[in-house]
C-alpha cells in the first residue's frame, strides 16, 4: 500500500486528463443494456474490451491496445437472445468471459487468438438458474469459480465441472449485486429488501452476517475495501439521494462513514482500486466522474477530484493494473462507454520525473496466476495470489491459460491450409445462429467477422456498414406532423379510459371512429375529408347502448363499423355515405353468444363477413356476419385473453394470454390450439402480431421486472420459446404494434406514451434492426395507422398514422429521406395487396377454401422507378478547392475566375450535384456528407477572407480616386468598384451594355453560384460587384437630363 495512505495521500494530488482523440475507440454502437441490469456495461482485461451494444444479446469486442497505431477492429459477440444483463472477465485468463441474460443460463466464452475454428455455441453453459440471471462474478483467487445471481438466489459454480458447488439461501427480494472478498473467502450481496448479506459458501448456504443498509430499495452495489473487514455500499437514502456508505464487519450494525452525493434518480456505477484505495463513481446516463479516497482506518471518505466528461456514459470500466502507464504515474485509467465511442480518462499523480517508476505510488499488486484450483478452494485452500511488481522491467512474462474452458489444439488446423476470412472470425454465436466462428487476436492482420454477425473487424478501408453491423434501410425514417389544416381540433368529451385490450379508436381510408365519455357508449364518426375545427355543438353519434370495449372497421366495407360492448354483445352499425347526419340508435345487426364482457374483435384479412372475438368467458368465437350466427368456437385458454391476430394467409389465429402462453389455432381444423409456447412473464398486458410474411410472431409484453419487452417466435415451433427478446423501457402501458407487411417495419407505442419505437423485423439474427423513433412533446391517447394506399408516394412516405390527443387528432407522416424524389422509389414500395377487396366469402372460407389478394403497384403515373434512372447523367465539373488554395498570381486567379464564370453561363442545363445521386447510398452517405461539409467550410472561409481583403483594397483605391481630380468618371467608377468595365463585361458575359441582357445574366449567375447548390460566396460576390460596375457605367453613359432626374430627391 502507498506510504501516504494514512494521511489522505491522494486528496488534491490526483489529476485527471482525457486521452487525445486518436486514442478514442470510435465507430461503435454503445448501448446501456437492460434498464434493470446491475452491471457497468463495460469490462476490460489486459487484452480485450467488451461493451454492451444497442442490439439485444450482442456484445462488442475490441482490443485494449492498438497495433502499431492502427485503427482497432471492432467485432461482436452474439451471446444471448435477450439483452445481456452482466458480464465479467476472469482475473487470470484474459480470454475467458462470462455472460448472463434473461435466458436463465450463464455462458462462459473463450475469446481465442487466431487458430482453429470453434463452434458458435458457448464453450460452457451453466444453468438453468431458475430465473433471469442478472449478475456474474469470477473468484479473485481460484481459477474456474464463478458466482451468479438470479432474481432472488445466488449460486457458486465450478465452471470446469459445470455444476453448482453451493446454492445460497434465497434473498427477500431482487438480488442487485454480488462481491467477493479480496481473499476469496466470503461472498457479499446487496438486495432490494435493503439488506447487505455476507455468506461463507463453503460453510453453508445461510448468511453468516447481515445488516440493514440503504433506506431506499433502488439499485444498490456492494464492494470490498480490504481483505476481510471493510465494505462499501452504494445506493439511495430515504429521500432518494445517492449515497456511499463505509461498513466495518466487526461492527456491522451501522455504517462507520458515509457521503451523500445528490438527488439524481440514476444509479451509480462504482469502480474501486484496492491498491490505491481510490473509488470512482459515475451515474448511468450522466457526464460527471466522482473520485474519492477510501480510508477505512480513520474511517473516512474524502473527495479527491470531480470531472465532467464530454459525453454521457452508458458504462464505465477500470483498466487492469498491468496495462497502466506506470512510468507516467498513471494510478487509474477509466474507460467511458458512450453512444459512439469508448473514451479513456487517466488519473495521474504529478511528479517531477514522469519517466521513472515510483514505488510509493505502485505497491506490489495481485498477479495473474491463480492461487488454487476450483477443487482445492472448495476443499478449504485459502492460498492468496502472489503479488508482483508493476515495474515494467520486473513483470513476469507469459500469460496464464485457464483449464476450466476447453480449447481446441492448434494442430487441428491443416498446416498448409490457406488463411480465409472464415478462419479468423470472432466467436459471435449463440443458440440462435449456426455459423462456425472464432475470435482472433488483436495482432491479426485480417481479423474480421462472419457475414452473419454484422460487425466486421477490419481496417478502415472496410465499409461503414460492415463495421457497424447490419442496419435497416429505414433507419433514417423521419416522422413529422402534417399541417394544421389536416387536423381535427376542438374534440370534446373523449373517452380516454378504454380497456387495455382496445387501441383507443379506429380508422379506415374514409373515416375515424372515436369513443366518447358519456352514458350509453357513444361513438363519434369523423370524415377524414372534412378535417378542421369541430363545432362547439354536439356531434351526431352512434348510440351503442353499452360501454365500448373495442371497435373495428370492416376492411371490405368502409361503411360498416363493429363495436363490442361490455354487455357481451357485438353490434354492427352502418354509416351513411358522406358521414353521420344524425345519431344512430339501431344497429344493423347484433351478435350474441359470449356470456361475459368482450376483450377484442378482429375482422378476417381475406374473407368477407367473418369476424373473430375474444371474451372474459375465456373463449374465442368466429362469426358469420351474413347469417349473424356463431360459426366456430375456440377454447384452451386458462386466463384473460390479451390479444388475437389473424395470420396474413388467413388460415391461422394467434392469441396471447395472461396465463403466460402464446397459442396458434387452425380454427377450421380444431377448437384446441395447434401449438402453444411460453409467453411474456409479466401479467400486465400483451399484444401479438404476425411478421416476416407469417413466418414469425411478434409479442409485446412485460418481463418479470415490469420492463416492456418484445419477443420474436418461430410460428412453427412455439414450444421452443422465443428466438429473441428485446427489452425497451419501463412504462405501465402495453406497446401496441402495427406491422407493415410490405416493408417489414413494425411501429410500437402505448397509450400515454410520447415515443413511437420503430424496428425492421427480419427472420434471422439480429432479428430487430432499430430505426429512428418518433417523439412528441405531449402524450398521445392512441395511435392508428392508415392503409398504405393513403401514403404520399411522391414524398417517399412509407406510413401515415393518426395520433389521438386530449382534444385533437393529428396525422403523422413517416418518410424516408431521399435525394432524387422525382423518381419512384421502387426499393421502398413493392407491389402491395389490394386488401380492400375480399379474396373469398365467409362461406367459402368456412368450407375449407383459401384465397389470396391480388397486388398492385403504388407507382404514380409519369414517375420513373429509381432503379431505371439514367446512370450516365453528366455531372457538373468542379475545379478542386486546392487549385484556389495554392499560391497563384493575381492575373492567374482572375483568368481562372472569369473562365469559370463563362463556363457556368454556357452550361445552364448541367444537372446540379445532387442529381448524380440515386437515393440514399447505404455505404457512402456519411463519408460524402462529411467531405462536403469540411470542404465547404474551408472554401467559404477562405473566400470570405479574400473578399474582405479585396473590399479593403477597393476602399483604399476609391479614396485615392476621390482625392485625385485626374481621370474620367468611368475610370473613377472602376477604381471605386475595384473592377474595370472590361472585366465586369467578361464576368457577366455581355458584349454590349444592354440592361436586359445584363439583368438576365446576373440573375442566372447569382443563382447557380448560391451555396445551397454547390456554389461559393467568393464567386457570388464577384457577380454582384460586376453588376454594380455595369450599372454605374449605364448611368454614366445615360443622357444628362436622365442623370439630373435620378439625382433629384423625391418630393
Amino acid at each position: 500500500m502507498p506510504k501516504n495512505r494514512g494521511s489522505h495521500g491522494y486528496t488534491g494530488k490526483v489529476d485527471y486528463s482525457y486521452f487525445t482523440g486518436k486514442d478514442w475507440i470510435r465507430g461503435i454502437r454503445g448501448g446501456g443494456g437492460s434498464p434493470s441490469a446491475s452491471g457497468n456495461n463495460l469490462k476490460t482485461s489486459c487484452r480485450w474490451i467488451v461493451f454492451s451494444t444497442d442490439s439485444a444479446g450482442v456484445l462488442g469486442v475490441v482490443p485494449l491496445e492498438s497495433r502499431d497505431g492502427d485503427e482497432r477492429p471492432v467485432s461482436q459477440l452474439r451471446c444471448h437472445s435477450g439483452v445481456v444483463a452482466d458480464f465479467d472477465f476472469s482475473p487470470f485468463d484474459d480470454q475467458v468471459l462470462a455472460t448472463c441474460s434473461a435466458e436463465e443460463v450463464v455462458k462462459v466464452w473463450r475469446l481465442l487468438d487466431s487458430g482453429p475454428d470453434l463452434s458458435s455455441s458457448p464453450n460452457v453453459a451453466l444453468g438453468p438458474e431458475g430465473g433471469q440471471a442478472g449478475v456474474v462474478l469470477f473468484h479473485p483467487t481460484a481459477d474456474g469459480i464463478l458466482a451468479s445471481g438470479a432474481p432472488r438466489a445466488a449460486k457458486v459454480w465450478d465452471v470446469e465441472q459445470q455444476h453448482p458447488l453451493a446454492e445460497l439461501e434465497p434473498h427477500g427480494d431482487l438480488l442487485q449485486s454480488l462481491a467477493w472478498s479480496p481473499d476469496g473467502a466470503l461472498l457479499g450481496s446487496s438486495c432490494k429488501d435493503k439488506r447487505l448479506r455476507i455468506f461463507d459458501p463453503r460453510a453453508g448456504p445461510a448468511a453468516c452476517q447481515y445488516t440493514e443498509a440503504h433506506e431506499n430499495g433502488r439499485d444498490s452495489r456492494l464492494l470490498w475495501v480490504n481483505a476481510r473487514d471493510s465494505l462499501l455500499s452504494i445506493g439511495f437514502n430515504q429521500v432518494r439521494e445517492r449515497e456511499v456508505r463505509l461498513w466495518d464487519m466487526r461492527a456491522f450494525r451501522g455504517s462507520v462513514a458515509s457521503v451523500t452525493l445528490d438527488a439524481s434518480p440514476r444509479p451509480l456505477m462504482p469502480l474501486f482500486d484496492l491498491d490505491t484505495g481510490l473509488l470512482v463513481l459515475m451515474g448511468k446516463g450522466e457526464d460527471v466522474l466522482f473520485c474519492y479516497e477510501v480510508l477505512p482506518g480513520q474511517p473516512a471518505l474524502t473527495e479527491v477530484t470531480q470531472c465532467r466528461t464530454e459525453s454521457k456514459a452508458h458504462g464505465i470500466a477500470r483498466v487492469p493494473k498491468l496495462a497502466l502507464d506506470v512510468l507516467a504515474c498513471e494510478v487509474i485509467r477509466v474507460l467511458q462507454l458512450t453512444d459512439g465511442a469508448i473514451v479513456p480518462v487517466s488519473y495521474t499523480v504529478p511528479r517531477k520525473s514522469m519517466q521513472e517508476f515510483h514505488e510509493d505510488l505502485f505497491p506490489r499488486s495481485a498477479g495473474n496466476v491463480p492461487a488454487a484450483s476450483a477443487r482445492a478452494w472448495w476443499a478449504g485452500d485459502d492460498s492468496q495470489v502472489q503479488r508482483i511488481s508493476l515495474h515494467p522491467a520486473h513483470r513476469p512474462s507469459g500469460a496464464f491459460t485457464s483449464t476450466c474452458i476447453p480449447s481446441l489444439p492448434l494442430e487441428s488446423r491443416a498446416p498448409d491450409a490457406p488463411r480465409t476470412e472464415e478462419d479468423v472470425d470472432i466467436s459471435a454465436g449463440s443458440d440462435l445462429s449456426s455459423p462456425t466462428i472464432s475470435l482472433t487476436s488483436p495482432s491479426s492482420t485480417a481479423a474480421s467477422l462472419s457475414a452473419t454477425s454484422g460487425f466486421v473487424s477490419s481496417p478502415s478501408q472496410r465499409s461503414l456498414q460492415s463495421i457497424l453491423g447490419p442496419s435497416s434501410g429505414f433507419r433514417h425514417l423521419q416522422g413529422s406532423v402534417l399541417p394544421r389544416g389536416t387536423h381535427f381540433t376542438n374534440l370534446k368529451g373523449l373517452n380516454l379510459t378504454t380497456p387495455g385490450e382496445c387501441d383507443g379508436f379506429c380508422t379506415n381510408r374514409q373515416r375515424v371512429a372515436v369513443p366518447l365519455l358519456s352514458a350509453g357508449g357513444q361513438v363519434a364518426v369523423l370524415e377524414l375529408s372534412k378535417a378542421g375545427r369541430l363545432p362547439d355543438a354536439s356531434l351526431p353519434t352512434i348510440e351503442n347502448g353499452a360501454p365500448v370495449s373495442d371497435l373495428c372497421w370492416d376492411p371490405f366495407d368502409p361503411e360498416r363499423l363493429a363495436i363490442a360492448g361490455e354487455d357481451a354483445r357485438i353490434r354492427l352499425w352502418r354509416i351513411t355515405p358522406g358521414g353521420l347526419q344524425k345519431s344512430l340508435l339501431e344497429p344493423e345487426a347484433v351478435l350474441q353468444g359470449h356470456t361475459e364482457k368482450i376483450y377484442s374483435i378482429k375482422f378476417h384479412p381475406l374473407a368477407a363477413d367473418l369476424l373473430a372475438s375474444s371474451s372474459y368467458d375465456l373463449s374465442v368465437r368466429l362469426w358469420d356476419l351474413r347469417s349473424g350466427r356463431q360459426a366456430l368456437l375456440l377454447g384452451g385458454h386458462g386466463d384473460q385473453i390479451f390479444s388475437l391476430a389473424w395470420s396474413p394467409n388467413g388460415r391461422r389465429l394467434a392469441t396471447v394470454c395472461k396465463d403466460g402462453k402464446v397459442r396458434v389455432y387452425e380454427p377450421r381444423r380444431s377448437s384446441e390450439p395447434l401449438q402453444e409456447g411460453p409467453g411474456p412473464e409479466g401479467g400486465r398486458g400483451a399484444r401479438v402480431v404476425w411478421v416476416c410474411g407469417g413466418q414469425n410472431l411478434l409479442v409485446s409484453g412485460f418481463d418479470s421486472h415490469s420492463e416492456r419487452q418484445l419477443s420474436l417466435y418461430q410460428a412453427e415451433s412455439l414450444a421452443e420459446g422465443p428466438l429473441a427478446r428485446l427489452s425497451l423501457d419501463v412504462s405501465p402501458s402495453t406497446l401496441i404494434p402495427f406491422h407493415d407487411a410490405d416493408t417489414g417495419v413494425v411501429f410500437l407505442t402505448g397509450k400515454g406514451d410520447t415515443r413511437v419505437f420503430v424496428y425492421e423485423t427480419i427472420p434471422e439474427a439480429p432479428f430487430f434492426l432499430e430505426c429512428n423513433s418518433f417523439f412528441s412533446h405531449e402524450p398521445h391517447k392512441g395511435f392508428q395507422f392508415l392503409p398504405k394506399s393513403e401514403c404520399d408516394v411522391r414524398e417517399v412516405e412509407v406510413a401515415r398514422a393518426l395520433r389521438l390527443r386530449q382534444s385533437a387528432i393529428e396525422p403523422i407522416a413517416f418518410r424516408v429521406p431521399r435525394v432524387k424524389k422525382e423518381f419512384f422509389q421502387d426499393d421502398l414500395y413493392p407491389d402491395t395487396e389490394v386488401w380492400w377487396e375480399p379474396a373469398l366469402s365467409a362461406a367459402a372460407w368456412l368450407g375449407g377454401a383459401d384465397g389470396q389478394h391480388r397486388k398492385i403497384s403504388l407507382q404514380p403515373k409519369g414517375m420513373t422507378p429509381v432503379s431505371q434512372a439514367p446512370k450516365d447523367a453528366p455531372s457538373r465539373k468542379y475545379v478542386p478547392s486546392s487549385v484556389y488554395l495554392e499560391e497563384k498570381s493575381d492575373e492567374q486567379k482572375k483568368e481562372e475566375l472569369l473562365s469559370a464564370m463563362v463556363a457556368k453561363l454556357g452550361n445552364r442545363e448541367d444537372p446540379l450535384p445532387q442529381d448524380s445521386f440515386e437515393g440514399v447510398d447505404e455505404a457512402e452517405w456519411a463519408k460524402y456528407l462529411a467531405q462536403i461539409v469540411l470542404v465547404g467550410v474551408q472554401v467559404v472561409g477562405r473566400a470570405f477572407a479574400r473578399a474582405l481583403r479585396q473590399e479593403f483594397a477597393a476602399s483604399q483605391a476609391a479614396a485615392g480616386a476621390r482625392e485625385s481630380s485626374a481621370g474620367s468618371r468611368s475610370a473613377a467608377a472602376s477604381s471605386i468598384s475595384g473592377i474595370s468595365l472590361q472585366e465586369a463585361q467578361r464576368i457577366l458575359n455581355v458584349s454590349e451594355l444592354n440592361p436586359e441582357e445584363i439583368q438576365k445574366n446576373y440573375e442566372h449567375l447569382f443563382k447557380v453560384n448560391d451555396k445551397s447548390v454547390g456554389g461559393s460566396f467568393y464567386l457570388q460576390s464577384k457577380v454582384v460587384r460586376a453588376k454594380e460596375r455595369l450599372d454605374d457605367e449605364l448611368q454614366i453613359q445615360s443622357p444628362p437630363h436622365e442623370q439630373e432626374a435620378e439625382r433629384k430627391p423625391d418630393t
